[in-house]
């Protein structure tokens, strides 16, 4: 397969934000001829302009690595395992963002979906999952959640959620170009519907518009009702910190909060 030039490169990333060459060339503060030049092949980017261009598009760190080196540049972004030594100071950093959101739920996940960590506040919610293979490492989450055997017939709002997290799965996908999501989105589509049959729990904020979407989870204890919000690391160097995002819940009701809070806590622990 032939590999692609720098402009082709450019202009795909170009054209999946929408942007006209103008509107790229002024959000870059370059002139359109610059930027037309760059992409026939008639000019050749420095390394600092490469960048900003990249960073302008909001191209993912991981894919401006291939970009810098279609311009005859190095790569500058480094990739390395959560458990390099180099990243041990932000592998502290997620366990310890994880265990103090406890007694609520929170998790930390890739660029995929899959599982990197987890608090203890967690298995309450994967209790009576049925089909264990799903737990089994490596855990996607979003397959977790929707799979039938997994956690959606005890979502109380499934479609809801469903179409929540499809949602931001679509958005990634737009952003990123990813196959693996795309084929991950291909096969949470494909997975039967389970029926609703129960109620949503009195209490919880339904009229949240555009900010935020709640999560209604059947447990032993009662049904709890969630809020989420994601973090995610700023200005990260590494292409694997850039790519990890931490899912807190908050209780979305006084009911659930009281109930969080009796749970019993681990061996070992002080309340």
């Amino acid at each position: 397969m032939t590999a692609r030039s720098l402009g082709d490169i450019l202009r795909e990333w170009r054209r999946r934000r929408h942007l006209s060459q103008l509107d790229l060339a002024l959000d870059a503060e370059i002139s359109q001829r610059h930027l037309s030049f760059i992409e026939s092949g008639r000019a050749a980017p420095s390394r600092d302009l490469l960048l900003h261009l990249t960073e302008r598009l909001g191209v993912p760190l991981r894919e401006r690595n291939p970009i810098l080196i279609a311009a005859g540049y190095a790569p500058v972004f480094a990739q390395r395992s959560l458990g390099d030594p180099a990243l041990m100071a932000a592998r502290e950093a997620i366990d310890l963002i994880l265990k103090g959101h406890e007694p609520f739920p929170a998790l930390a996940v890739d660029r995929h979906w899959t599982l990197i960590s987890a608090n203890a506040a967690l298995a309450p919610l994967l209790a009576g999952v049925k089909d264990e293979g799903l737990l089994a490492l490596p855990v996607n989450v979003l397959r977790l959640s929707l799979h039938p055997d997994g956690l959606a017939p005890r979502i109380v709002n499934f479609a809801e959620w469903r179409n929540h997290l499809l949602e931001r799965l679509q958005q990634q996908i737009a952003a990123s170009g990813d196959p693996v999501l795309r084929a991950l989105l291909d096969e949470l589509i494909a997975l039967p519907v389970p029926p609703t049959t129960r109620r949503a729990m009195a209490g919880v904020p339904r009229d949240l518009g555009d900010i935020a979407v709640p999560l209604e989870v059947e447990t032993e204890a009662g049904v709890l009702s969630f809020l989420s919000m994601t973090t995610v690391f700023g200005t990260p160097l590494d292409i694997t910190l850039s790519e990890l995002a931490i899912e807190s819940f908050f209780p979305a009701n006084a009911e659930t909060a009281a109930i969080l809070k009796a749970m019993p806590r681990p061996p070992g622990e002080r309340s």
